[in-house]
């Protein structure tokens, strides 16, 4: 299923989010997540998890939950996270239906990159995981390169201007409602994709869509 398109412009450049839009990671992910907090004494279940912290960056969720516990998560979560993330990466699959549509951008001589909350090491190893790294090396941008992370625009307007290519130019594809704020605040496109997201929250793109193998038609005829 998909929604209404509203935008009709020539696309220079897709920046595609990563984790649950090129990677089939999210669920992983905040089930690590969920349960490294409640260790540290602050209960979380996945679907709050996804709630609070689907499309943000580490920083930002110590920063968060820090605030609600009143003292120091453990120095060593992120690095206990990263570790049972990259050894449930030995499984990891890419979203169905995206590699079809980078094959298609290929065709169609559309440039894409990638711009992620995620560290470099986190991206490269999903990356790596799927087979996707040779078809993004040198396009890879990570909250690790800007001084603010999503929902701020930074990282998606350090990707165009680093690709060479205004914002207006810019599709994004995201299935977080902080990428999809981001990108509205780059002043950019940004479509939706509600795979494992209430399509309700990301109603602040320009068209939200279910199933990946629409977007080849949907960029087609952004």
């Amino acid at each position: 299923m998909r929604w209404p398109l509203r935008v009709s412009h020539v696309i220079e450049l897709v920046i595609f989010d990563n984790d649950g839009v090129l990677v089939d990671s999210e669920r992983l992910a905040n089930t690590i997540l969920a349960g490294l907090l409640t260790e540290a004494g602050l209960p979380y279940t996945f679907e709050e998890a996804v709630r609070d912290f689907m499309g943000g960056s580490m920083a930002s969720m110590r920063q968060k939950t820090e605030a609600e516990l009143g003292r120091p998560l453990p120095a060593d979560l992120e690095d206990r996270y990263h570790q049972q993330l990259f050894d449930g990466f030995a499984h990891l699959q890419p979203i169905k239906g995206v590699e079809a549509v980078l094959d298609h951008l290929d065709a169609r001589g559309i440039t894409y990159c990638l711009a992620s909350s995620g560290t470099h090491q986190r991206i490269r190893t999903a990356l790596t995981a799927v087979g996707f790294l040779d078809r993004f090396e040198g396009r890879i941008f990570s909250a690790e390169d800007v001084a603010h992370g999503k929902p701020a625009p930074d990282l998606f307007l350090h990707a165009a201007g680093s690709m060479g290519v205004k914002p207006a130019g810019c599709l994004v594809i995201e299935d977080s409602p902080l990428g999809v704020a981001a990108a509205v605040a780059a002043g950019m496109k940004v479509f939706g994709y509600a795979g494992m997201t209430d399509p309700a929250k990301l109603s602040d793109a320009n068209t939200v869509f279910d199933d990946m193998a629409a977007l080849a038609d949907l960029i087609d005829r952004a």
